[in-house]
């Protein structure tokens, strides 16, 4: 559904009416056009603002329980995100599996007999795709400073771009901070978190308090890093339904964008427009906190260099800046160590991930709850419905989907920038997350936290966070009743 479609025009009221009154008949007329006022007025105030008052087809547009078209499968256990595609062949479930277990199992430090999954290193952030994307899911951030749990990683970059209009890496510890490391190799070091209460009401007087993050930096290997370093905190997002959004037409998403708000609705979206390795050229940026991707291979191929430590035809070169010498000098598992069929393999498993369906669809709650969602607007930025184009795997082609995201960034306001540019991201710019099985992250991850840096604990707390293009929505969501923000939490969970 497109930011226009889900907008009813104003009925014209009272258009031709003609009333004559003549002699004994002016009471009847009076009364007559008293009787029209008042029939107009109920009109009005059943079909009044776009936005505020949706009608029953576009609440029942979003009451779709195929989210991923024929690709959606009940589900709604640990398991739901982990599911194949059902309407792939039996030879593209066999590709399916062995690429799920290039994802799922560990990586190792080269040499090893296990050849096919060496070359961990030298230095990384996990040991294998499921250790952050944990049941092709989301991670959160660690519960404490101690806590060994992995999903939460650092991109630094300082000032200027490079060739291809990519952020500059820290040039002692690259772009990305590893606090991992094989036997001999030091680690770069390592993050400690500190949280900062946020008190707030809604309009109701309902107290709520949300939690900022403050992150430090120990234990740094190489020096300090640059005096001008930028950082930005990434948490790992479910995986599923990836392929589904590559496979969105780029005409369609561009249709989308609206960077000078013409419309004067207070969004504007632009798209990201970035370097795709592959091909060797510019192309539309879908993946990623700040749709920095063009393709899901691109983003396999970089979660394996950047985070595992692991290189492929994409991405050949070691993470060891000049000042980590015993970093360049470590054993490799082969050149690259992950060869192209594993790569496409991998990369087919994640874009053959099946969609989760929608539940709940005849809860009245639920119902109420879309139309909370498009009464403030959250429709402008998740655009609930696109349909996909032709792509190579034809179980992903002509889909009517409904992830509700635009793939386009957005200004999210001061609370929720890193101040880190990104090819053409400006550092308060965030691509539209999909919403798509957000009901389910609890029952697959076992936790609730949200937004880039996973510092909300609950669904109302994103959207509490929400600034800039997203205040309206926000203010929407602090203005309505205890019933109404419920409801619309009911539908966000239902999804």
């Amino acid at each position: 559904m497109s930011r226009a479609a889900s907008r009813r025009k104003r009925i014209p009221l009272l258009s031709g009416v003609k009333v004559r009154v003549r002699g004994a008949g002016l009471w009847f007329g009076l009364a007559a056009l008293a009787g029209l006022l008042i029939l107009a007025a109920l009109v009005w105030i059943l079909t009044r603002g776009d936005s505020e008052w949706p009608d029953k087809a576009a609440i029942d547009a979003l009451l779709a329980t195929r989210l991923g078209g024929e690709t959606t499968v009940k589900s709604s256990n640990r398991n739901s995100f982990g599911l194949p595609a059902p309407n792939l062949t039996n030879d593209q479930r066999r590709t399916f599996e062995v690429g799920d277990s290039f994802f799922t199992q560990n990586w190792v430090t080269a040499p090893s007999s296990t050849d096919a999954r060496d070359g961990l290193g030298p230095t990384f952030n996990a040991q294998s795709c499921s250790s952050c994307h944990t049941l092709d899911g989301r991670a959160s951030p660690p519960l404490d400073n101690d806590d060994p749990e992995r999903g939460l990683l650092f991109r630094l970059s300082v000032p200027g771009e490079g060739e291809h209009g990519q952020p500059l890496e820290d040039p002692n510890y690259g772009g990305q901070l590893q606090d991992r490391a094989i036997i001999a190799i030091k680690p770069e070091g390592r993050f400690l978190t500190n949280w900062r209460e946020i008190p707030g009401s809604y309009a109701d007087g309902e107290p709520y308090t949300l939690i900022a993050p403050e992150y430090h930096f120990d234990d740094l290997a190489f020096g300090p890093l640059h005096p001008d370093v930028m950082v930005s905190p990434r948490i790992a997002p479910a995986v599923f339904g990836v392929g589904l959004l590559e496979a969105i037409p780029e005409d369609d998403i561009l249709a989308l964008a609206d960077p000078d708000d013409s419309d004067g609705d207070g969004v504007s979206g632009r798209a990201n427009m970035v370097w795709d390795v592959r091909h060797g050229r510019t192309a539309l940026g879908r993946f990623g906190w700040k749709a920095n991707v063009p393709t899901v291979e691109q983003q396999v191929a970089g979660a394996f260099i950047g985070d595992i430590g692991v290189t492929s035809a994409l991405f050949p070169d070691n993470n060891c800046p000049d000042v980590q010498r015993d970093c360049a000098s470590a054993i490799n598992g082969g050149t690259p160590e992950l060869t192209d069929d594993r790569l496409f393999k991998t990369t087919f498993y994640n874009r053959t991930l099946a969609v989760p369906a929608m539940r709940d669809t005849e809860d009245p709650q639920v119902a109420r709850g879309a139309e909370m969602f498009l009464k403030a607007n959250c429709n402008a930025c998740h655009t609930p419905s696109h349909t996909t184009g032709q792509t190579d795997i034809p179980a992903l082609s002509n889909q009517v989907i409904f992830p509700y995201t635009d793939l386009l960034l957005h200004d999210m306001g001061e609370g929720l920038a890193d101040d880190r540019p990104d090819f053409l991201a400006t550092g308060r710019e965030w691509r539209t997350p999909p919403l798509w099985g957000i009901g389910l992250v609890e029952n697959v991850n076992g936790h609730t936290r949200f937004l880039h840096d996973g510092r909300a604990r609950s669904v109302a707390e994103a959207i509490l966070w929400h600034g800039g293009e997203g205040d309206a929505a926000r203010q929407a969501f602090l203005n309505m009743s205890s019933e109404e923000r419920e409801a619309l939490l009911r539908f966000l969970e239902s999804l």
